[in-house]
């Protein structure tokens, strides 16, 4: 009975010392994690079309666009056409009462007949005196006074004349032509409507020339200004039909900086066809202008150029209480090319996975590569990696290597991506 007594209790004391040491092993466990070998995620290069863009937004308008005013004043008896009416060159569109205009004609009517008289007069003045001078009757300042007399109802006639002409020129105003074949786009005037044209023209109509040719007149910034040329294709949208895609010609880079909230903005022209008159004017255009494309080329996604691995031995602290940093990692600036000169953009570094010690792909190697065009997901790749290369996209982070990325200021593994 007591040796069974005995090895109960010490069957007791080793199930109590087995039990804390999995206590502490456990505990250590927890405080001292197993290193294991980061993880990334790769993905191939792949060959593809690129398209790269630059992106703005317009308002579509007429490419010729006629105010119609009136040159005198009045009050509007007439409107012959109204908003959306086709017109012609030439065509009757308004008409303003000509009755004071009409009288005025004729008062330049009866003064013009009046001076007509006076000439008359003067002329026969004038041809008496003469023959009275040369019979040596009157004094040759007698004569004189006769000819000046006679010049001055010649001269008369011509200002009567230029008055009526005047008179019959504004009557004529009165009555409004279209100045160009097109559609009335707006109609500013109704009928018992006063114009006063003293200072300026008042504006009746607005004509649009041909809607079926229609430009964008689209704000580029300063930024993508440089990538925009003559003749490079467009397509844009438009909010009334989203899901079509219109298409344009950039016909004119104008020179003249626009400048709103400190942001200048150039005003680039791009020609458009409208057959089916679903375009008006004032539709806002979001635009794409094609400055590049690049056919079956191979291509790279843009979170491989951003991509910078974690290292651990980055967050190494040096004696002084500072960080000591890969310097090549930190050369490499993942990928954002502020850290280059701007004459070598194109070369970027990327990260590929290399043979470790232990005989497994799971160190990240750099590779300098050259890169074209950007369609914003995808960058084109000139030269330093092949079809189908795997480049590392992302890196899974352990809880030890964030604790020694957040201990670490010049690491760039606690970026996010």
């Amino acid at each position: 009975m007591s040796k069974d007594k005995g090895f109960g209790l010490a069957g007791w004391l080793l199930t109590i010392v087995v039990i804390a040491g999995l206590g502490v092993g456990g505990y250590w466990y927890w405080k001292h994690p197993g290193e294991t070998g980061p993880e990334y995620k790769t993905v191939p290069v792949t060959r593809g079309d690129l398209t790269q863009l630059v992106t703005a937004t317009g308002q579509l308008n007429p490419r010729t666009n006629v105010e119609v005013g009136s040159q005198v004043s009045g009050i509007i008896s007439r409107l012959y056409v109204d908003f959306n009416s086709p017109v012609t060159n030439g065509q009757v569109i308004a008409q303003l009462d000509p009755a004071t205009y009409k009288a005025i004609v004729a008062g330049a009517r009866a003064d013009l007949a009046n001076s007509k008289a006076g000439l008359e007069l003067a002329q026969a003045e004038e041809e008496r005196s003469k023959a009275l001078y040369l019979s040596k009757i009157v004094a040759q300042s007698d004569y004189d006074a006769a000819v000046a007399a006679f010049h001055q109802a010649q001269a008369q006639v011509e200002q009567k004349q230029a008055s009526l002409d005047q008179a019959q020129v504004n009557l004529a105003y009165t009555t409004i032509y279209a100045p160009v074949n097109g559609v009335v786009l707006s109609r500013n005037v109704d009928v018992g409507q006063t114009v006063a044209a003293s200072l300026s023209a008042p504006t009746l109509y607005m004509i649009a020339n041909d809607l079926s040719k229609m430009q964008i007149d689209a704000l580029v910034s300063e930024a993508d200004i440089g990538g925009i040329e003559t003749n490079q294709t467009v397509n844009f949208t438009v909010d009334a039909f989203p899901s079509r895609m219109f298409q344009g010609v950039v016909f004119q880079i104008r020179n003249a900086p626009q400048t709103n909230q400190n942001v200048i903005t150039y005003d680039t022209v791009i020609g458009v066809e409208n057959p089916d008159l679903k375009l008006r004017p004032g539709m806002t255009a979001n635009v794409f202008i094609i400055t590049a494309q690049r056919a079956n080329a191979l291509k790279i996604p843009n979170g491989a150029l951003r991509f910078h691995p974690l290292e651990l031995a980055d967050a190494k602290k040096d004696s002084n209480g500072g960080t000591a940093t890969n310097g090549a990692a930190a050369q490499s600036g993942g990928g954002d090319g502020k850290t280059h000169a701007r004459a070598e953009r194109s070369t970027r570094t990327v990260y590929v996975l290399a043979q470790g010690p232990d005989g497994k792909k799971d160190l990240a190697k750099q590779v300098q590569v050259k890169t074209g065009i950007n369609d914003g997901i995808y960058t084109q790749l000139v030269e330093g990696l092949n079809e189908n290369d795997e480049v590392i996209v992302s890196q899974n982070i352990t809880s030890a290597q964030a604790q020694a990325a957040a201990g670490n200021p010049f690491s760039g593994g606690g970026r996010r991506f």
